[in-house]
């Protein structure tokens, strides 16, 4: 099968690029032609809130990676449909996370439709986006319109589908495959070593870009709560603001958490991730609403217990005791799981659990769906 992928990948950076780098290489593993299609412009800077949208790592090896879409620019959209229509692909898969990207994808998508032959699916992160804005919902139909069928990664954005009134599309749910591709996991005396971090210390590790919807804000009320405070543990911040970090920077001074955190607010390289996750013991997503996360799918590649709110399709990847917690999107419920976290010495029961489950996310799932709705 003739396979185009369209979606963030290198030379930009980002759990995106990673996710779509991999899926290409499970395609390619299954016999399949694969090329990714990614963007020469994703974002104007202006918009872009983070430092920096482009990898300063080596290019992936063993990919066909074009960089020739701009988002923002017609004349390329219709350039790259009309061109993928003759080349007559297959399958086009297209990867849709925010509505500003309909407008783009939505017009490649109709115009390689065009052919009659090639069979347009989409990988839906959310179509309800978590933070909305204006027009959110005509340029997300826009492009939903304009796909043959769907794979999502939790059932909640299988629901929104419908809820849109593209119930009568093909539409398979497919949970998150693991993020395989950062390396083996490391013994955590040699990850807190990696790290300078002190092995007297415990760790929690909140991990990823940070926006208001993520919920740090409450994970830092959870941490002032004084029974933590009395245990020798340490919280990892280890990601980029994607917003005004003076609210955060408000709740620590107020609750004197500061001797407390280990701050590495910047993008975290691919290299780096395995010590992050390698050093935690237990990998903490506070989210106040969500979809999926691939921040779970890292922690079972690297065998880490984790804590998520009970929002979106957070819970459906985490059993509840048995790879760690489910919890209400609340200060209290976050802490009382720490505390028995900590207080049982759990770490050990859950890592087992999770090593147990990460049998069930194959990427070769993930194709198969996407082929049997493009079928």
């Amino acid at each position: 099968m003739n396979v185009i992928i369209i979606g963030p990948a290198y030379p930009l950076r980002g759990g995106l690029a990673s996710f779509d780098e991999r899926l290409a290489r499970a395609f390619a593993a299954g016999g399949d032609a694969v090329r990714i299609v990614t963007f020469s412009l994703q974002y104007p800077d202006f918009l872009f809130p983070g430092q920096t949208q482009y990898s300063t790592g080596p290019a992936p090896v063993g990919l066909d990676i074009e960089v020739s879409l701009n988002a923002v620019n017609p004349l390329s959209w219709w350039a790259l449909g009309r061109r993928l229509a003759r080349e007559r692909p297959d399958v086009v898969v297209f990867r849709f996370w925010l509505p500003v990207m309909g407008p783009a994808l939505g017009t490649v998508a109709r115009l390689v439709a065009r052919n009659g032959h090639t069979r347009v699916v989409a990988i839906t992160d959310n179509v309800i986006p978590h933070e909305r804005r204006p027009g959110d919902g005509p340029l997300t139909r826009y492009f939903l319109s304009a796909c043959h069928g769907f794979v999502t990664m939790s059932r909640s954005v299988l629901a929104d589908l419908a809820r849109l009134g593209f119930a009568d599309r093909p539409a398979l749910y497919r949970p998150h495959p693991l993020y395989d591709n950062f390396g083996p996991a490391k013994p955590k005396t040699e990850a807190l070593a990696a790290l300078n971090l002190d092995p007297a210390f415990g760790h929690l590790l909140f991990f990823g870009f940070i926006r208001a919807y993520k919920g740090l804000d409450v994970l830092l009320e959870a941490f002032a709560d004084p029974r933590l405070v009395a245990l020798p543990i340490k919280l990892i911040i280890a990601g980029e603001f994607y917003e005004d970090a003076a609210p955060y920077e408000v709740l620590i001074q107020k609750h004197h958490l500061e001797n407390r955190l280990v701050r590495a607010t910047h993008f975290i390289a691919d290299d780096a991730v395995a010590d992050y996750f390698s050093a935690a013991d237990l990998v903490v997503q506070p989210y106040k609403h969500a979809t999926q996360s691939g921040v779970s799918q890292v922690a079972y590649h690297f065998g880490r217990p984790m804590l998520v709110t009970d929002v979106g399709g957070l819970a459906e990847l985490v059993p509840n005791e048995i790879v760690g917690y489910v919890v209400l999107p609340t200060a209290q419920a976050i802490a009382d799981a720490l505390v028995d976290f900590y207080a049982n010495q759990r770490e050990e029961e859950f890592a087992a659990g999770v090593r147990s489950e990460a049998r069930k996310f194959s990427w070769e799932v993930l194709v198969a769906a996407l082929k049997e709705v493009a079928r």
